[in-house]
């Protein structure tokens, strides 16, 4: 398998990550971890479905996420 130097280039070039979103991903990391450990030490639903439900949650919001940012992009 090739190295294609041009398309190799154009991904060089990305944008930087603002503050504002690496804070923004930190917060939901967090509220994700949060939910899961009220899940399993507070509702006491066992650790299996306390880790299902937060991967959901997790899932859910990157769908969010990605959802915002296609719209965002189409709109440039």
């Amino acid at each position: 398998m090739a190295l294609d130097h041009d398309v190799a280039r154009e991904h060089d070039q990305g944008e930087e990550v603002s503050t504002a979103t690496v804070v923004a991903y930190v917060v939901a990391a967090v509220a994700v971890f949060g939910w899961f450990l009220y899940g399993w030490l507070v509702l006491r639903q066992g650790f299996v479905n306390s880790v299902g439900e937060a991967a959901g949650t997790g899932f859910a919001l990157l769908l969010v996420v990605s959802i915002v940012g296609t719209v965002r992009r189409s709109r440039r």
